[in-house]
């Protein structure tokens, strides 16, 4: 007898998954009633905060007149004037775009648009992509390939693409043995080690968050380490991505987190900010030089996704960039960034807190065993994740990370809040932190 029942496929069959139903502000509901400070924003995403009424009005006007458009058949207006909202924020000449269903489209189109770029000018054997370790660019195979976090790739390995990958800049644990500022900036320079070792002719482009997120937690490079890396990509004509998934839209205090390194790169991918995590949308920002490329030939571009430049999701993000200029929400979260990271840095009280770091509303918190040391607990111990649970019970989302050392080992976490939130709930938020830490230490030998 077929069982006709249905049921979502968990993620983590042996977890729990609460139930959420209504969300305001910083704060989410699940079906039992408990509240929770959603301190991850979604995943970066609500950075207007939850229950935005105008942005559900917006949504229903536009799907009472127009949802849907195939965009290699047709225009729509509501991405034309979103491609006008974002370039006006956008840095240098990253003023044209192609519109996704979200963060791994975007990579995956931005990868697509590097290697046919470097094909309409003749040199066809430019196809790699160089990534990071430990480093995380989405979920699809493009994207995956270029990752370099080991839990994320391991599984699909046989069927991901041969992509080379260099050490993060990463100064707490420096993979060189160094410390800033005599250090060489081995992390920047290593990049042109591995143009030389593949080949330059068979380069690409180099992908980086300017800021990592989630997957490290709130990694910030020196102020040297892009401008290194522009040079190196100039040189061997490579382009350079950035992935501004999580920094992007407000995030670090900044329109976009490469701002604060002042680079412009060639291709530049966003989501989650872009429509507030109100509806799925994401879009890679093309430079002059590149657009260029396509325009004058002309060459179509050779891609197409069913929902590129969706008319519904385009007006929700316009009206949520309305509401972001409004509002002046980037500006505010430079502002806040003080108070968020005095609160963050009392975290450091707990013995098991090696690092707080970030920029912004963006913080990352990495766990050790001993901070002297800044020896790492065993992966058998789970930390990050019997934090995260804690958390929860406190009634605070954080969204947890690991094996940022080796693919296996390290423990750390990741905050960033709605950029709306207050300085009352900054407070809370880590009232509610500091109290799940510390029932976990008491769990933990000494």
């Amino acid at each position: 007898m077929t069982d006709s029942t249905g049921a979502v496929l968990p993620l983590n069959p042996i977890q729990h998954y609460p139930t959420l139903v209504r969300g305001e502000g910083v704060n989410v509901w699940d079906d039992t009633g408990k509240q929770y400070i959603d301190a991850i924003a979604g995943i970066a995403c609500v950075n207007i905060g939850h229950g935005r009424q105008r942005v559900a009005d917006a949504m229903a006007r536009q799907a009472g007149q127009l949802a849907f458009c195939i965009s290699n058949i047709f225009a729509n207006q509501p991405a034309k004037d979103l491609s006008e909202r974002v370039a006006r924020i956008t840095p240098g000449d990253l003023n044209h775009f192609q519109f996704t269903s979200g963060g791994s489209e975007a990579v995956e189109v931005a990868i697509k648009l590097a290697r046919q770029y470097h094909v309409e000018r003749g040199k066809v054997d430019k196809s790699l992509v160089i990534g990071r370790r430990h480093c995380y660019h989405g979920a699809t195979l493009g994207a995956l390939s270029a990752t370099g976090m080991v839990p994320r790739r391991e599984k699909y390995l046989p069927i991901l693409l041969d992509f080379p990958h260099i050490d993060p800049n990463y100064c707490y644990r420096c993979p060189y043995g160094k410390e800033y500022p005599g250090c060489d900036m081995d992390c920047a320079t290593e990049l042109e080690a591995a143009i030389n070792r593949v080949g330059p002719e068979r380069v690409s482009a180099f992908i980086a968050e300017p800021i990592v997120g989630s997957s490290m937690g709130g990694v910030v490079p020196p102020d040297e380490y892009f401008p290194i890396i522009r040079e190196i990509c100039d040189r061997y004509d490579v382009l350079l991505i950035a992935d501004e998934v999580i920094d992007g839209f407000g995030r670090t205090g900044k329109n976009f987190a490469i701002e604060h390194f002042g680079v412009v790169p060639d291709l530049m991918t966003m989501a989650k900010g872009l429509t507030g995590g109100y509806a799925p949308m994401g879009a890679v920002a093309i430079s002059h030089r590149v657009a260029d490329v396509f325009l004058s030939k002309p060459a179509p571009v050779e891609h197409i996704f069913t929902y590129a430049a969706n008319p519904l999701c385009s007006a929700v993000a316009c009206e949520v960039q309305d509401i972001m200029v409004e509002e002046d929400l980037t500006n505010r979260a430079d502002r806040m960034s003080g108070v968020f990271f005095d609160h963050g840095r009392r975290l450091l009280e707990h013995r098991i807190v090696g690092e707080v770091r970030g920029r912004g509303l963006l913080m990352g918190v990495e766990l050790v065993r001993d901070a002297d040391t800044k020896e790492p607990f065993s992966p058998s111990v789970g930390l990050n994740a019997r934090l995260a649970k804690t958390a929860l019970e406190e009634g605070v989302v954080i969204y947890r990370g690991g094996g940022n050392i080796d693919g296996k080992r390290g423990d750390h976490f990741f905050v960033a809040p709605p950029l709306t939130i207050s300085e009352n709930e900054i407070a809370e938020t880590f009232r509610r932190i500091d109290t799940a830490i510390s029932r976990v230490e008491r769990e933990l030998p000494a």
